[in-house]
């Protein structure tokens, strides 16, 4: 009896046939035991959709292909390159997200499961392309082009599930075009807010502080529960800072109240397009809540602030209605400091030698450096850094005009007297200080919110910086100077192939002669006397590299291109 229900039971499994005493054999390998079977799935991804290929054999996942054309190059694609691998070893889409690729990593996660469950997943509805909208006309007798930067830390948001605080930094970025009288003729700001990675917001970029700290509270998948500490490691501190996007690159999934941050700021700047930056100034005073910065409208509880718009005019209501409708955020407070960017970008601001233009872009390149050296007690020093490029262009791409400015932050036991620095986040201990800037530390920074809110404030970019910044030949200043001269006239492509033929491989200087590196000799060697001619008159001035640890100039170039609204500019 025992025998007979043991092959009943056998018949009836789809099992190993071994179990049913061995006495028959398999048509297939067990390895083909399953046929093979190819589903495909749709996410949105960061810059677009995200589309995978899932191979099943029955139930098992045997291979995941991930394919996001549109997702940030070192980014984005770090995700594509490692989540599939991820996805086929755990045979299930519930897997960690990829280290600052967090929107791309979910976009592929949702595509796998949208692909094997098409019912409970369905796919991202097609976004409807955007009307393009006119090209901002303007016209004017002169003209001057300015970038400004304010910083800001901040003390949150909130505290994470074990009670440990939460820290942030904002720095906003004003491009503007002025007229001759201080008038705003173009205005274009995007902001790059960092907390540490204990915060639970999905697209928020991070920072753990600098490597030897411990690392930090990690919400890797965003549930508001810690998981563990990120990696205490140089390499984590690079990808960190690689990753770092604003909050318009960020686009839609920085959604606020009242539509995404960049459909805000861009009610704000059309406001202000008229407007000197005191009578942004006046409007901001007159018009936005003394409690938060943010605009005024009907409803208030705040008292001070109610009486303030019952005050107003049925006109400046009816005004302030139409800005509430698109714009609700403030434009100064600890998320960032709008109006003290746009100020500083009046101050900064150079005449432009243009007679017109198409295009106005700004670009940010951000990079991580081990360095610059160690102190007299063998800590290592780091900082990193921030490029920023202003740029038109005209109608055929070519760069009209540019200006670059860059921020190097290092930690306080670098000995430059004039070098900004970044201690880490309180409760980090703080970090070895230099403070009479003699090679030597004199003890630690003070591990104190008041100070991590100073040090930032603090921070000031190269150009800023002046003659302090001195280098080899004039200084930071003057050498960017020769580079903007240079590349007027050029595509961004036309900058890139002018690095590549005229520049050294080995740390991406321009080329002169008596180099010692073999293989920068031979490229230099290989020129023309003309354009040896060139680069003497070049290196007479700009001797500093365009690409390398110190800060990436050409990226930033870049990205000024590919972030470029159009204009319709005519001066003269």
């Amino acid at each position: 009896m025992k025998k007979i229900l043991t092959v009943l039971l056998c018949a009836a499994m789809v099992a190993s046939l071994a179990a049913c005493g061995g006495t028959a054999a398999s048509s297939q390998p067990a390895s083909e035991s399953a046929a093979a079977s190819t589903l495909t799935g749709t996410g949105k991804g960061f810059g677009g959709p995200v589309t995978v290929t899932v191979t099943m054999e029955g139930d098992k996942i045997v291979a995941v292909e991930a394919v996001g054309e549109k997702e940030t190059n070192g980014i984005g694609t770090n995700a594509l390159e490692q989540l599939p691998a991820k996805i086929v070893e755990a045979n299930s889409a519930d897997v960690e997200v990829v280290s600052g690729a967090t929107v791309t990593s979910e976009a592929i996660i949702y595509a796998v499961k949208n692909a094997m469950d098409p019912a409970a997943y369905p796919a991202p509805e097609e976004e409807a392309p955007a009307e393009p909208e006119a090209p901002a006309v303007i016209e004017a007798a002169e003209a001057y082009m300015g970038f400004g930067l304010s910083n800001s830390g901040r003390i949150g948001p909130g505290k994470d599930d074990t009670d440990t605080q939460v820290y942030s930094f904002n720095q906003v970025f004003a491009n503007v075009l002025f007229d001759g009288e201080g008038k705003i003729l173009d205005l274009y700001v995007d902001q790059l807010e960092v907390s540490t990675p204990n915060y639970d917001g999905a697209s928020m970029p991070h920072f753990s502080g600098f490597p030897g700290q411990g690392g930090y509270n990690l919400d890797s998948d965003h549930d508001a529960k810690v998981d563990g500490k990120t990696e205490d490691t140089e390499d984590n501190f690079n990808a960190e800072i690689a990753s770092w996007t604003t909050k318009r690159e960020r686009g839609a999934d920085y959604v606020m109240g009242t539509g995404t941050w960049s459909s805000q700021m861009d009610k704000f700047q059309q406001l202000f397009v008229g407007k000197t930056v005191d009578e942004v100034a006046d409007w901001f005073a007159k018009y936005c809540a003394d409690s938060n910065g943010r605009p005024l409208k009907d409803g208030l509880e705040n008292a001070e602030d109610k009486a303030k718009y019952d005050a107003l005019t049925d006109e400046e209501k009816a005004m302030l209605a139409d800005v509430t409708s698109a714009a609700t955020m403030s434009l100064q407070d600890s998320h960032g400091d709008i109006l003290t960017a746009i100020k500083n970008a009046y101050e900064n601001r150079v005449p432009l030698d243009v007679k017109s233009a198409s295009g106005f872009g700004f670009g940010l390149a951000n990079s991580g450096r081990i360095g610059p050296g160690k102190d007299d007690t063998g800590t290592q020093v780091y900082s990193f850094n921030e490029v920023y490029a202003t740029t038109l262009f005209d109608a055929e791409g070519k760069i009209a005009a540019i200006y670059v400015d860059q921020l190097e932050v290092s930690t306080p036991n670098y000995d430059g007297a004039s070098m900004p620095h970044f201690s880490g986040f309180p409760g980090q201990g703080g970090y070895n200080l230099d403070s009479d800037h003699d090679a030597k530390v004199d003890g630690k920074t003070e591990d104190t919110e008041d100070n991590f809110n100073a040090e930032i404030a603090s921070w000031a970019t190269k150009r800023a910086r002046g003659a302090d910044y001195v280098m080899g030949t004039g200084t930071w200043s003057s050498q960017m100077d020769k580079f903007q001269q240079l590349f007027v006239g050029k595509t961004v492509d036309e900058v890139a192939d002018w690095f590549a033929k005229y520049c050294a491989d080995s740390n991406g200087r321009p080329l002169k002669d008596g180099l010692e590196n073999a293989e920068d000799k031979a490229k230099y060697d290989a020129l023309t006397d003309e354009e040896k001619a060139m680069l003497a008159d070049v290196t007479s001035a700009a001797t500093m590299s365009l690409q390398d640890s110190h800060g990436d100039i050409l990226s930033a170039i870049k990205a000024s291109f590919e972030n470029k609204v159009d204009i319709q500019l005519t001066l003269g």
